[in-house]
């Protein structure tokens, strides 16, 4: 949710800035604005909506000099217009300021300042960080900024330049991800890796209530309390072409067709079908630990959630543990029953869901154990956790998930295996026979994929839809859920999931001539189930989509829009069962002529509350 990027350097900082901002599209945005340091004062050009209209004024306008900050901004104070746009000036006009995250005490902290004769010209509380460091300032920019920092209550991830000090660059962050790229003699800040990709490999992770004051030469990192902060450069391992489209129309359709070698990427070296072994030892886990286990929460946002629910029952049906999955934003707040016997699996994709930061946080506090599945190494859900499962997903830039989803399935039915192993009931053969099947999954996923044209054609008969159902049932109730998110996400079509039984509780009432229903009818212990709430759809008129497996005749009685998947073992078939949504939801959204990689409200990184 927003970005920043900020370069101090020997190059024109704009080019580098803007660059980095277009890599951070993915993450939602309504206006888009950089400063620079130019010819002894700042120089500033700001937007409304996309970054296309900051680029036209850019071209009449050039921006000039070799320090700077730019920022894409969702409106959480005030309305999308240019005037609220960051980078927000000071009074003077000498101090600029780009801004992620919320000042909560933003209002008393304005106030204050109006009575000291501070005029403001937005509705933002980041104007208010400008003015709060301008009104600290006594010749030290770096002790102007920790004053101010300290006086804030909230999240923030900022960037500060200053005509006070103007071979500097300076940042900070608490609660709201900010990184560090080095380079030779040139430096970055950004809040998401992809942004300094091209430039660098060489990221440093700020932690809360940190500063970093950049140079062209290097970077320090302080508290703030003005300490020097011993910081570990990491070193990212992804290629800048996997942030690229690669030839497809759409970043979302390449990370649905990259699935495959996602999920060998997750599975890795994890497995071993000989001693029919699972290695996880960066969960740090031992047997002991799983065998007294009596409870263990999934807690989680958004698709990530729903890969949680999915979990639930692969975990339960081999590991034989009650698992409950909870959203973030509630577990947080409705005092969970958590002790020492309670493991608790936080999810997420760029490892800085703020919801999901404060559940692990609040979990820890209750002295439950806390691992992490998550994408984004050093990032601060993966460094608070007791221990953490990487999914090895690279990056995602559509704003939609498929293949972090995708990755987060296999993380956790290795879990699930793992845990049935130590909790001896999973015996050699079946887990075997899981891993063999894992490893089939990616074959089994390109066969799918190879059959977009059906999905097409079904997607060019629903297009004009205004409301889905999606039914499944047991394992795939879940995938369900998940699918129509997706067709929510990017198509604005109104769609709901709900579990194939509930059908007649209510639901029912919506199905007519009109109201598309789509039925996950894989082969399953309750496919004759799924067969009769199918036939009771189309009882009622309804347009049925089945999703079945490859060989069922039965189901072309019913309807003739089906959509074909191979066959797997049930407890894994939500993992091949998803992509044929992901591509549907996408097909329809392109037919709808829907910004599919940038879907309007959404942003991909949710990291304000």
């Amino acid at each position: 949710m927003c970005g920043i990027v900020g370069y101090i350097g020997s190059g024109e900082a704009t080019e580098y800035i803007f660059d980095g901002l277009k890599r951070l599209e993915y993450r939602g945005y309504d206006s888009a604005g950089i400063a620079t340091i130019t010819n002894g004062g700042i120089d500033r050009r700001r937007g409304e909506g996309k970054l296309v209209n900051l680029e036209k004024k850019l071209r009449e306008q050039p921006l000039a000099g070799s320090v700077g900050i730019g920022h894409t901004r969702w409106a959480t104070h005030g309305r999308p217009t240019e005037f609220n746009a960051h980078p927000h000036t000071d009074g003077s006009g000498k101090i600029s300021v780009v801004h992620n995250g919320i000042i909560e005490n933003y209002m008393p902290l304005k106030e204050e300042l109006i009575e000291k004769g501070h005029r403001f010209v937005s509705q933002t509380d980041t104007e208010v960080l400008a003015h709060l460091i301008e009104d600290e300032f006594k010749d030290d920019l770096e002790a102007a900024v920790r004053a101010a920092l300290k006086r804030v209550e909230g999240a923030y991830a900022i960037g500060v330049i200053s005509t006070h000090d103007p071979d500097t660059l300076i940042a900070g962050r608490k609660s709201s991800p900010l990184i560090l790229g080095l380079g030779d003699n040139e430096n970055f800040i950004a809040s998401d890796v992809p942004a300094i990709l091209p430039h660098t490999r060489k990221i440093i992770y700020l932690d809360d209530e940190e500063i970093a004051v950049l140079t062209r030469s290097g970077a320090t990192v302080k508290d703030l309390g003005g300490n020097t902060v011993d910081k570990k450069v990491e070193t990212i391992e992804w290629n800048p072409v996997l942030a690229e489209k690669g030839g497809y129309d759409h970043f979302m359709l390449k990370e649905i067709f990259e699935q495959p070698q996602v999920i060998r990427n997750t599975i890795g070296g994890r497995t071993d079908e000989e001693h029919a072994k699972i290695y996880l030892e960066e969960m740090g886990l031992s047997v002991e630990d799983v065998k007294k286990l009596k409870h263990i929460y999934i807690v989680a946002c958004g698709t990530a959630y729903y890969s949680g629910c999915v979990g639930k029952y692969m975990i339960e049906q081999l590991a034989r543990v009650q698992v409950e999955v909870d959203f973030a934003s509630e577990f947080r707040y409705r005092n969970p029953i958590v002790d020492e016997s309670t493991l608790v699996i936080v999810i997420s994709q760029s490892g800085e869901t703020a919801d999901t930061l404060a559940a692990l946080r609040e979990a820890k506090k209750r002295g439950a154990r806390v691992i992490g599945i998550v994408n984004v190494k050093g990032s601060s859900i993966a460094r608070e956790v007791d221990g953490v499962l990487y999914i090895h997903a690279g990056p995602e830039i559509g704003v939609a998930s498929t293949k972090a989803y995708m990755a987060m399935l296999i993380a956790l039915i290795l879990i699930a295996i793992q845990f049935g192993r130590m909790r001896e009931l999973v015996d050699v053969p079946e887990a075997r026979r899981l891993i063999r099947e894992l490893k089939r999954l990616p074959r089994l996923i390109e066969r799918t994929l190879a059959d977009v044209g059906n999905i097409q054609e079904i997607a060019e008969t629903f297009f004009e839809a205004r409301d889905f159902l999606y039914l499944g049932r047991g394992v795939n109730f879940p995938t369900a859920m998940e699918g129509a998110l997706k067709l929510k996400e990017i198509s604005y079509i109104h769609a709901e999931a709900y579990a194939a039984g509930e059908m007649k509780h209510g639901p029912i009432a919506l199905i007519d001539r009109n109201m598309p229903v789509l039925c996950i009818a894989t082969k399953s212990a309750t496919y004759d189930k799924v067969l009769s709430n199918i036939q009771e759809v189309k009882a009622r008129e309804g347009n049925v989509i089945a999703l079945v497996t490859d060989g069922d005749e039965e189901i072309l009685k019913f309807t003739r829009d089906v959509i074909s998947v191979p066959e797997t073992e049930e407890i894994l078939s939500p993992i091949v069962n998803v992509v044929p949504m992901q591509l549907l939801a996408y097909y329809i959204a392109l037919r709808r002529g829907s910004d599919v990689d940038q879907p309007r409200n959404l942003a991909k990184s949710v990291t304000v509350e």
